[in-house]
């Protein structure tokens, strides 16, 4: 099991995640939807590609390690979530409440998944 790839991986999508929100943010405020080509589709492709390497690797992890309130599908509606969530975030007119709730589930998932790692480091 490469737990330093997962956990780089999982801090690059943390990483892709706070990016989201600053674009959410940014695009709520000017009330100016992304390019499209410019912006929003570099953005979701990177995030899309991460997230094709990175959840076959979390899912066997969550198999393999079973750690507390992680399941795998929990780990694929993440990967769902934070693709959404990549385009979704040019868009002023997305629903800040829907946006909100899917940032903190990935934040979640994310978070428990370093700490895992931290904690099996440790011991």
């Amino acid at each position: 099991m490469d737990e330093v790839q997962l956990k780089k991986w999982t801090e690059q999508l943390l990483h892709y995640c706070h990016e989201a929100s600053s674009n959410f943010h940014n695009s709520r405020e000017t009330g100016v939807e992304g390019d499209f080509f410019g912006e929003v589709k570099p953005f979701a492709d990177k995030v899309k590609q991460l997230c094709e390497k990175w959840e076959p690797l979390a899912v066997q992890w969550t198999i393999a390690c079973a750690p507390k309130n992680l399941f795998p599908q929990q780990i694929k509606h993440t990967a769902e979530n934070i693709q959404m969530v990549s385009i979704r975030s040019f868009y002023p007119d997305s629903s800040l409440k829907r946006f909100k709730s899917h940032i903190q589930s990935i934040e979640y998932v994310l978070h428990r998944i370093m700490e895992e790692i931290n904690e099996n480091k440790s011991r």
